[in-house]
């Protein structure tokens, strides 16, 4: 392949929904681009199954990505499935090299390379992903209509999902390893604690998760109502997500005082020539979604 071959009209790092949606809209305006990514789908292909995707009332989440593949297959986007280590800004176009050293120019940049979700790190938690165990309350909430669930976390994620599920749920834990909770909204923490169904678990942390095929319940380090294992249908781990910020940091783009790309309502950055999109950004504040990430990348490409 000729350094012709590797330049492009836009360098789309990331293969998650707003890569995926940027290639789209781009390859319908005739803007020549290229994917990278190593992982496809981002964090929708690994959600399970969505509910709350306009147009489409119950796909798998892998599935879904399949289908923008597909789409961006259709005008011919090429994919590397390699990630990009280095991005510079050089002689008015940028740079970028792979993991395996191959080289790529593009006139411009589209960043989606989302965020990387604090886990529990115990056996079997991206096993069971999509299967009991889930790190978002907002998309997997309705699932478990019925059900008894624990949230583990203590801040405002954890909080708004816990009260959240709770209007489906019959019963929902929320599993916090301090004494009480300091760091969410008051407004929020009244209304958790107005929810009857809702047990906070204070001082207390998930040492194991429980199951065969998928999770049936987690062991805790603490007894509750004299046993150290609750029975599950589901796990919402919200500890929280860092943005990836290490192509930003080469290219010196301005951050938000929670690590997000800062971006206008065009996804332009303070860098000329580079755009970003999706959970990376602060483009759709706190709504980390599917279709909100789909619509920051086509703003992105257009």
């Amino acid at each position: 392949m000729t350094l012709q071959d590797k330049t492009y009209d836009v360098l789309i790092i990331g293969q998650g929904a707003s890569s995926y949606a940027a290639a789209l809209y781009a390859a319908r305006f005739q803007i020549r681009s290229v994917i990278f990514g190593a992982i496809f789908g981002g964090e929708t292909a690994t959600g399970g199954l969505i509910e709350n995707y306009p147009g489409v009332p119950q796909v798998d989440g892998y599935e879904l990505m399949m289908n923008f593949r597909a789409q961006t297959d259709a005008y011919d986007v090429p994919v590397v499935d390699e990630n990009i280590v280095s991005l510079r800004e050089m002689d008015g176009h940028f740079e970028a090299t792979t993991e395996g050293g191959d080289g790529y120019i593009g006139s411009s940049v589209i960043l989606a390379v989302g965020r990387e979700r604090r886990k529990l790190n115990l056996p079997n938690e991206d096993e069971w992903t999509g299967r009991g165990v889930s790190f978002c309350s907002t998309c997997d909430a309705p699932l478990h209509r019925g059900n008894t669930v624990a949230v583990v976390g203590g801040g405002d994620a954890a909080v708004k999902g816990s009260v959240l599920l709770s209007k489906y749920a019959k019963q929902v834990y929320v599993i916090y390893r301090q004494e009480s909770f300091t760091r969410p909204e008051a407004a929020n923490l009244r209304q958790m604690e107005a929810q009857a169904n809702i047990v906070p678990l204070y001082s207390t942390n998930v040492i194991e998760l429980l199951g065969e095929d998928g999770l049936t319940g987690v062991v805790l380090d603490s007894e509750y109502q004299g046993s150290k294992e609750l029975v599950l249908d589901g796990l919402f781990i919200e500890i929280g997500a860092d943005p990836r910020v290490d192509l930003p940091n080469q290219l010196g783009l301005k951050l938000n005082e929670a690590n997000e790309v800062m971006v206008d309502k065009f996804g332009r950055t303070n860098v000329d020539g580079v755009f970003a999109a999706g959970d990376l950004t602060d483009g759709a504040g706190d709504l980390k979604q599917t279709i909100t990430a789909a619509a920051l990348g086509a703003m992105a490409a257009t």
